[in-house]
């Protein structure tokens, strides 16, 4: 009986080791399979975030529901990321777009959150076509990398801001399209929920800083059990729970999304997906030792189709836009190098985040505020790639940074970065170098902020 258990055993881990070709990554079953657990680890948190973020817009009523989402949506979009691209990529709503989704587009625009989930399965559609074609590599061509980076960074400050607010420390409000900010004084600060926020935020920095993985997981849990304890948050009444879609599936309002004509919407949506992704997958694919000697990525049309397709089921499903994680550097570190990391991660979000709803709603805020804002410091990370020495680049992409937290909207900030990139390269008698794709965006843009402005 053992000997035939040793033969199925073998027999199912030659299949493995044929499909995902370890011998060519040299790579081992073991060693996948602990690089898929320590990027679920590292990524985790996003199943108690991003519920947070989205019942802000949709509604608390939905959170229950929007966890289940989040592990389907992340879970299903990392096995076909392992299945198809046969990559160590897992993905899952993303952190910044959920943010827009909710804070900018339905809080501050003040369109329906089944409008908005309208906008982000267009985009996933559009994503899907430029991912099959040619047009892709047009568009990649046109955008300056100093753009690409700096609408990264300010998606970060974007985030910290969202987590300040979040716990009180800075107040963010938009009233009748304007972003009002209300500083508390000192006194106030003293609360057990702030103390608690400030134990949450060092004691991340300090696992990151040791490199410990799943910094972010551990932060929110030990944090949270401290609120318990202490009386801050009220204690879970159950830790598990079936999972139910209904409230967000197929709630897509695409009528809606026609009537107000919400391009600029789907536009910033595929824009900071688009080439979120592509920075990304580029950053992990050098990591793993992917990129060929020119610095393309082996298969690059099959990763970003599996973002696109992912993107728009997430939609299906009710969640913002399902993008690539850099975090799975953390499982690739570990040695993974197949597809079989992202077989073991998206296993792991449909067998444990899919019925975890009742621990993820008792997470106080103060727990999760922090992650927000360890992952702005990560994304404004990006913004050291741009060369200030060029003041053609730096100036744009200093007006991304500071457009997108003070307007609350990633696409103004994109808006702003690409107009002025375009009219200032042009002054400095370098227009060549701006694409002539980019003028055309810059003045959509231009149309699209007259529009808002009433000029038309």
């Amino acid at each position: 009986m053992d000997a035939l258990k040793d033969v199925e055993v073998k027999s199912g881990g030659n299949w493995f080791e044929r499909y995902f070709e370890f011998d060519k990554y040299k790579t081992d079953m073991r060693t996948e399979i602990l690089a898929g657990i320590t990027t679920f680890m590292t990524m985790a948190y996003v199943l108690f975030v991003n519920p947070a973020i989205l019942s802000d817009a949709i509604g608390k009523e939905a959170f229950n529901s929007l966890v289940a989402v989040t592990a389907l949506a992340a879970g299903m979009s990392t096995i076909l990321m392992g299945l198809y691209a046969k990559k160590p990529f897992a993905l899952a709503p993303g952190m910044g777009l959920n943010a827009y989704f909710a804070y900018s587009v339905v809080l501050g625009m003040g369109y329906d959150w089944r409008v908005a989930l309208a906008a982000v399965f267009v985009e996933g559609i559009l994503f899907i076509i430029l991912s099959i074609t040619k047009v892709r590599s047009a568009i990649i061509h046109a955008i300056p990398l100093s753009q690409k980076y700096a609408v990264g960074a300010g998606i970060g400050l974007f985030l910290t801001l969202i987590g300040l607010n979040d716990v009180g420390l800075l107040s963010a409000v938009v009233k009748d399209g304007v972003l009002q900010f209300t500083a508390l004084n000192a006194p106030a600060l003293a609360t057990k929920q702030i103390l608690l926020f400030f134990f949450g935020l060092l004691l991340a920095a300090a696992l990151i800083a040791r490199r410990i993985k799943g910094a972010l997981l551990i932060s929110i849990l030990a944090t949270s059990a401290l609120g318990w304890i202490t009386g801050a948050a009220p204690w879970p009444s159950q830790l598990f729970s079936t999972p139910n879609i209904s409230y967000t599936f197929m709630k897509m309002d695409l009528r809606g999304l026609l009537n107000v004509g919400a391009f600029g919407v789907v536009f910033a949506f595929f824009m900071v997906d688009f080439f979120d992704t592509l920075g990304t997958v580029t950053g992990l694919s050098a990591k793993a030792g992917f990129l060929t000697k020119d610095g393309k990525v082996p298969d690059a049309e099959k990763v970003l189709l599996t973002d696109a397709v992912g993107t728009t089921f997430g939609a299906i499903l009710g969640t913002s836009t399902v993008t690539t994680y850099i975090e799975s550097a953390a499982g690739i570190e570990e040695g993974g190098r197949t597809g079989m990391t992202s077989l073991v991660t998206g296993f792991l979000f449909l067998a444990i985040g899919l019925f975890i709803a009742p621990l993820a709603g008792a997470i106080p805020t103060f727990a999760t505020a922090p992650a927000l804002v360890i992952v702005g410091y990560y994304m404004l990370s990006a913004i050291r790639e741009v060369d200030f020495a060029d003041h053609t680049e730096a100036i744009p992409a200093f007006l991304v940074l500071i457009t997108i937290p003070y307007t609350y909207s990633i696409a103004d900030g994109i808006g702003m970065g690409f107009i002025s990139y375009a009219i200032i390269k042009a002054l400095s008698g370098r227009g060549k170098e701006v694409h002539p794709l980019l003028y055309i965006l810059a003045g959509i843009f231009v149309l699209y902020f007259l529009y808002l402005g009433g000029v038309f």
